[in-house]
């Protein structure tokens, strides 16, 4: 029968077991050894039959382990006799009774380890109950509120399966499973599935078991994981001991069963647990507890850890939040920069969609420096945001700072202030509007950002003038209008106010090597200030906040630490008047409105309001600044509107006429040394010449025109520069001898001479008008062209011409130095002299009554090489004539002239020896010396024209040729006796 119920009971799958079987199959058989070990082999799903198999399998052992402890009780060592059956190893002195027994006794050594196992394997079944249930209790609260260990931050979560738990979630391990696995095992895996009910139940059940592995349970909780949810698992600290507090543990039998003793286990080789590999074989240590610095490290460790792998801040600083919680020292200055940082990370305005948020670590946060950290809080804040960022996140952060210092027995209160000045200083002019704003004297104290007016003045200057803008103006004036207003503000103190405005100026004024005060040293300048001071300092402000707004609106906008810089500097003032007026672009007025606005703009900077404070042009005159401003209408070129505005003028706003007068010929000059091109009909030239035709037409306003045209004329002649280029206007006015440019276009132009009255008009134009000395100069270049041209015949026209101007400034010298005069005649000599020598000018009358001209007005000391060249004329001459009398002897009808040429030069000879007494003192030079004394004279004269007079037939060295046959001496002596006839005929004095 029993046989048949053990073969029934082996067939049955374990799915096929129930209690019916356990109680008709298995209970019948009376093997006790057999039923407890059916009931140990078998493992179940069902706990409930599972219970049962294990009640059944105790019931059947209990009477082993109290056989074996009878027989202990009653155990005599063996005598000699039977020592040698023994185990010769084994001696009684060492042998255990328990062990002898087991080896005597097999089927109690079975049934005690059974018994052992079976007593595990309830209590693990109960655990497992009690984890189920728990497991359960976290499974429904997760369904409820919809937390499914996710971080709510997460970038990645799918907001569909928000709140959802899978079947993995829910379930366990199977019963079996749990039954044989290792306990440490089983709660690495439940730690790594997150099912921390089940975890603390099978740790509170097994605590001895579990707390030597108690840290590596924790790393297998995956960071991402709140630590909120396992904080019942994580370490503690005792304050008293500064050692780890551990858990109270609660295992199912206080008092162990005999056979789970370590002397039982022994005997019958069954281990507690199974070691694998990776349980620690040593864990005496872990098993201690840790100290207070130890466990600090491990909270830092971990929070190391879930900070670099998933860069959850706010999952480290709830677990940093829980270590502090439970007296764990040195978390506090962690817990304060987690918590600085979530704030940064969660709590901070974020970039919008369009832009990637920065990956902020722990590690880049202890990098910051505090004016970092602020700028970080604040990045993305808005102007409706700004202030409440302030107070919710920099100002926490700020006072942590202090609590810091007092920490480090360096207290220091003034240090939030001090870090929030530095980043205003720091800001750009909007986000220091907003904070002002937030901070003006109107709102209560309570909501004010910056609670001292004072110090709202200092910043706010510190600011303004510190800054480089010259386009938020509108930002400007909000910050201004936060500013406060004390009752007993100044009042018409002139020399304080210069004064401040003095020492701000010499304060703001870049040094020498070039670098400019900056916002955080002005506010050093700004902080000795008293009350009185700043109100001062705020009413210089307004003057120049609102000069700074008239600047801008036409176009030449200034810092405002330029009004201080200029103030009292006349030469800066004036040229940022000038550059006012003349800037070009959108800005330059387009009408006669627009133009008389911009004056009263301008005299409105002479002045900063009603009170005694100067504006940006107060050391300028009301005259000079209504001269600036028609300068640059003049420079605009809008001549029309500019006669316009000269006469609405009137009262101190009106000009005289010498102002307009120098104001349009300095706008003309300026137009003109800017032209490109000398055509007067486009251009600049163009607007230098319409200019003139402002101002009254005066002798010099025409001058100026006629230079114009002159300058017009010469560049139409397109003279060269000595580059190569034609010559520019500027190149023209800068030409010292304006004679020279007469010069230049003769030379470079082949028949310009033959148009004498357009040089000479050219000549009066360059400003010769009346210089009868200049014009004979003009002359000599026209006769000096003609000579290089060989054209003999208008060569001989102007020197007709310069004869009759030299007699004419003889006749008539009033106002004309003798020095000119007699530069003049010396050149109209000299030129006449040259003509008439000249060999290939076969015009023989008019050679010689050239030749009577320079003997009437050559000096004395020069008469004698003139007449030796007349006397070769002359027989040349009466040669000449001799040849014509004989071939016209068949002729003889003809009548003969009353007197010839040679007669009426004679008579000229005549009278101009009877009126000059010649210096003799130079009458012993031979007549080639004496012309070559006449040539260097005529050559000095025109030297400085460089119209080429060396251009071959103008050397007096080539005069006669034959007439330097006689010996050097006997020529000497001959001009000697020559001079002394001479000399007597004219009455000269004989030495």
């Amino acid at each position: 029968m029993a046989e048949e119920l053990c073969l029934k009971w082996n067939d049955l799958h374990d799915n096929e077991i129930s209690s019916e079987n356990i109680q008709s199959v298995l209970s019948p058989v009376q093997d006790d050894l057999w039923v407890a070990a059916a009931c140990a082999d078998r493992l179940l799903d069902d706990t409930r039959v599972q219970r049962e198999l294990l009640d059944l399998g105790l019931s059947r052992t209990e009477s082993a382990p109290q056989r074996v402890q009878d027989a202990i009780l009653t155990y005599v060592p063996p005598t000699e006799d039977h020592q040698e059956e023994e185990d010769p190893s084994l001696t009684p002195s060492s042998q255990d009774a328990l062990t002898i027994h087991f080896r005597h006794n097999d089927i109690d050594r079975q049934l005690c380890r059974i018994r052992a196992l079976l007593l595990d394997r309830l209590d693990r079944l109960l655990t497992y109950q009690e984890m189920v249930a728990a497991h359960q209790l976290q499974m429904d609260s997760k369904e409820e509120t919809g937390d499914a260990w996710e971080d709510p931050d997460d970038p990645w979560a799918d907001p569909d399966e928000e709140g959802t738990v899978t079947k993995e979630d829910r379930d366990l391990f199977s019963l079996p499973t749990f039954l044989i696995l290792d306990i440490s095992q089983a709660s690495f895996i439940l730690a790594s599935l997150g099912h921390f009910k089940a975890l603390e139940v099978l740790y509170a059940r097994y605590a001895s078991s579990l707390r030597p592995f108690r840290f590596q349970i924790l790393e297998y909780i995956p960071n991402h994981i709140s630590p909120t949810h396992y904080r019942n698992l994580l370490p503690a600290c005792d304050p008293s001991s500064d050692f780890e507090l551990f858990q109270e543990a609660k295992p199912w039998r206080e008092v162990l069963d005999w056979v789970e003793s370590e002397t039982v286990q022994r005997a019958t080789q069954l281990p507690a647990y199974l070691p694998t590999e990776e349980t620690p074989t040593d864990t005496s240590e872990l098993a201690k507890p840790l100290s207070g610095e130890q466990l600090s490290a491990w909270y830092k460790k971990r929070v190391e850890d879930t900070e670099t792998t998933c860069g959850m801040i706010g999952h480290c600083l709830a677990l940093i939040q829980h270590g502090a919680s439970q007296n764990v020292p040195d978390l506090d200055q962690l817990g304060e920069d987690l918590n600085l940082l979530a704030r940064l990370v969660y709590d901070a305005p974020q970039p919008d969609a369009k832009l990637v948020p920065p990956n902020w670590t722990l590690a880049a946060w202890r990098q910051l420096e505090p004016l970092d950290v602020i700028r970080a809080y604040l990045a993305y804040a808005t102007p409706e945001n700004f202030a409440t960022c302030i107070r919710r996140l920099v100002m926490p952060y700020l006072f942590v700072l202090e609590s810091r210092k007092e920490r480090q027995q360096q207290p220091d209160p003034e240090l939030p202030k001090r870090l929030l000045y530095q980043y205003i200083l720091q800001a750009p002019l909007e986000t220091v509007a907003v904070i002002l704003d937030a901070s003006k004297p109107t709102l209560p104290a309570a909501q004010r950002l910056i609670k001292d007016d004072q110090d709202i003045a200092r910043l706010a200057l510190a600011c303004l003038y510190g800054s480089n803008s010259t386009s938020e103006w509108s930002t400007m004036s909000r910050i201004f209008e936060c500013l406060p207003v004390w009752s007993d503000s100044y009042e018409g103190d002139e020399d304080a106010a210069d004064t401040t405005l003095a020492s701000l100026g010499d304060f703001v004024t870049p040094s020498t090597a070039g670098v400019t005060t900056s916002p955080t040293d002005l506010l050093i300048f700004f902080t000795p200030l008293p009350e009185m001071a700043l109100s001062r300092a705020l009413d210089i402000l307004d003057v120049h906040l609102e000069s700074g707004e008239i600047f801008a609106r036409w176009g030449v906008p200034a810092p405002l630490r330029w009004f201080l810089q200029s103030y009292n500097d006349v030469k800066e003032q004036r040229a940022w008047a000038t550059r006012m007026v003349r800037r070009s672009g959108p800005e330059l007025p387009e009408n006669l409105d627009e133009w008389r606005d911009l004056l009263d703009d301008m005299l409105k900077l002479l002045k900063g309001g009603d009170g005694p404070l100067k504006g940006a042009f107060g050391s300028l005159s009301r005259e000079e600044v209504t001269q600036i401003f028609f300068g640059g209408v003049l420079a605009s070129g809008d001549f029309d509107i500019a006669r316009k505005l000269l006469g609405s003028l009137r009262g101190d706003r009106a000009l005289g006429p010498s102002v307009i007068e120098n104001l349009c010929l300095t706008a003309s000059r300026e137009f003109y040394d800017n032209a490109s091109s000398g055509n007067l009909y486009q251009g600049d030239m163009r607007l230098a010449y319409d200019c003139l035709s402002v101002a009254s037409q005066s002798p010099v306003i025409l001058k100026e025109k006629e230079f114009i045209e002159a300058t017009s004329r010469i560049c139409s002649f397109n003279v060269l520069s000595r580059s190569g280029l034609p010559m520019t206007p500027l190149e023209i006015r800068l030409v010292k001898d304006r004679l020279s440019l007469i010069s230049q276009v003769l030379s470079g132009t082949d028949d310009a001479y033959k148009h004498s009255q357009v040089i000479l008009d050219l000549a009066d134009k360059l400003g010769f008008r009346g210089d009868m000395g200049s014009r004979i100069k003009v002359f000599a270049m026209l006769g000096d062209a003609a000579l290089q041209a060989e054209d003999f015949v208008a060569a001989s026209h102007s020197s007709e011409q310069m004869v009759e101007a030299v007699h004419t400034l003889q006749k008539h010298p009033e106002g004309v130095p003798q020095s000119s005069i007699d530069e003049a005649v010396e050149v109209c000599w000299h030129f006449c002299f040259q003509l008439g020598r000249q060999a290939e000018f076969r015009d023989l009358e008019t050679k010689l009554k050239l030749l009577g001209q320079a003997l009437q007005l050559c000096p004395s000391g020069n008469a004698v090489d003139v007449l030796n060249v007349w006397r070769r004329v002359e027989a040349e001459q009466t040669q000449i004539r001799r040849q014509m009398t004989k071939s016209r002897e068949a002729r003889r009808d003809r009548r003969r002239p009353e007197k010839t040429l040679a007669e009426l030069t004679a008579s000229s000879i005549r009278d101009r020896l009877s009126s000059f007494k010649p210096d003799l003192t130079h009458s012993h030079l031979v007549p080639t010396e004496a012309a070559a004394m006449a040539s260097r004279t005529l050559g000095r004269v025109t030297a400085s024209l460089p119209f080429g007079v060396a251009r071959g037939r103008s050397d007096l060295s080539q005069d006669e040729p034959r007439a330097r046959s006689q010996s050097p001496d006997v020529s000497a002596q001959a001009r000697q006796v020559l001079s002394k006839g001479i000399g007597w005929l004219i009455g000269g004095d004989d030495e």
